[in-house]
């Protein structure tokens, strides 16, 4: 049974967001779900213990206000940051400086300020779980996702300072690093859902929305003096691993 009673998902409407604030309910907590204005989030609205914020992550000043609002009128005891975009699968130097900022503001300046917002609540109590929605990618970089890699490697790095800087404190940091996961993630990439599935997910199965929200609840589930730090989850038909020598002439 968890300790914990309330809950802050970004990028909730999205399909690891949605997921995971099932879980979270599901575990007994009351979540406050954070998305983009639109009627994906707007969908949400009326589920049991679930209470819905539009908030877009990129607006410093509207993230902060909302997450002052929620750390007055009840302390946060778990936050998932999950917010996160893929850019636009390509190289570099095709691609654009407005594409590096997105992918800067959503996947690493949002979840640090976020972060940020409720670790004094969390400390002054001595209870909290911090998780972050990471990649395989931030470890294992691959062609066109230069910057979206970088983004999730500074995750895993700030996640690991953060266990030093709370170091003697009950507050757990758990970094999520999936593989390929079913969701509407790379559709834009991609060239749309169609197209997306047909290059990514035909072949074999995908690791499911729901499949890392079980890690999630069972990260949260464990008892208070096991952090669970790193998760890689992959597709079994997926493989991580080996070198490539590309050559040029």
């Amino acid at each position: 049974m968890t300790p914990y009673r309330t809950a802050v998902v970004t990028g909730a409407s999205g399909g690891i967001g949605r997921a995971i604030v099932t879980e979270l309910v599901r575990l007994g907590l009351h979540v406050h779900a954070l998305g983009l204005p639109d009627d994906t989030l707007e969908a949400m609205r009326g589920l049991d213990d679930v209470t819905v914020h539009p908030v877009d992550v990129r607006r410093a000043d509207e993230l902060a206000s909302t997450l002052a609002d929620l750390v007055v009128d009840g302390e946060v005891d778990v936050l998932v940051n999950n917010a996160g975009i893929i850019g636009d699968s390509r190289p570099a130097h095709e691609s654009t400086v407005a594409t590096a900022d997105a992918l800067i503001d959503i996947n690493l300046r949002a979840a640090v300020h976020s972060t940020m917002a409720v670790l004094p609540g969390m400390v002054r109590r001595n209870l909290g779980h911090i998780v972050f929605t990471g990649s395989i990618a931030g470890s294992r970089p691959t062609a066109n996702g230069a910057v979206y890699s970088a983004t999730k490697a500074a995750l895993q790095a700030f996640a690991d300072g953060l266990r030093m800087d709370l170091h003697g404190a009950a507050i757990r940091v758990t970094v999520l690093a999936p593989g390929r996961v079913e969701t509407n993630l790379y559709d834009q990439a991609l060239g749309g859902h169609d197209a997306a599935v047909a290059r990514l997910y035909s072949g074999a199965p995908a690791v499911q929305p729901a499949d890392i929200a079980a890690l999630v609840g069972m990260a949260l589930a464990m008892p208070l003096h096991v952090d669970v730090t790193r998760v890689e989850v992959v597709p079994t038909m997926q493989v991580f691993g080996g070198s490539a020598v590309a050559e040029s002439g």
